[in-house]
């Protein structure tokens, strides 16, 4: 958790703050994504706190849809540092305080 990644079809990136192992949304969302990328349910889906250019939000993404974001470019999502703390190596964790 805490990597910043970016998504390999649509123009956003985010930080990783929690992952499900296998899908876990509605069958709904997974068939609101167009066929031709949708993705398997069988993999890891991240929580991401998402920026595009215009707006910040939470979005969940396949590990089949995610790359790593190698822009160096600040986070500017307002709810990193509610949930992640800078781990001093350029990226990022979750706050201990809010571990279990």
């Amino acid at each position: 958790m805490g990597d910043v990644v970016r998504h390999r079809h649509f123009p956003f990136r985010g930080v990783v703050f929690d992952v499900d192992p296998v899908f876990d949304n509605t069958e709904e969302w997974w068939l609101s994504i167009p066929e031709e990328i949708r993705p398997r349910k069988d993999q890891p889906f991240y929580h991401l706190l998402a920026e595009n250019a215009e707006n910040e939000y939470v979005a969940y993404v396949s590990e089949q849809n995610l790359e790593p974001d190698t822009s160096d470019e600040p986070v500017r999502h307002p709810r990193v540092a509610e949930a992640l703390a800078e781990d001093g190596a350029g990226g990022w964790r979750v706050r201990r305080d809010l571990l279990n």
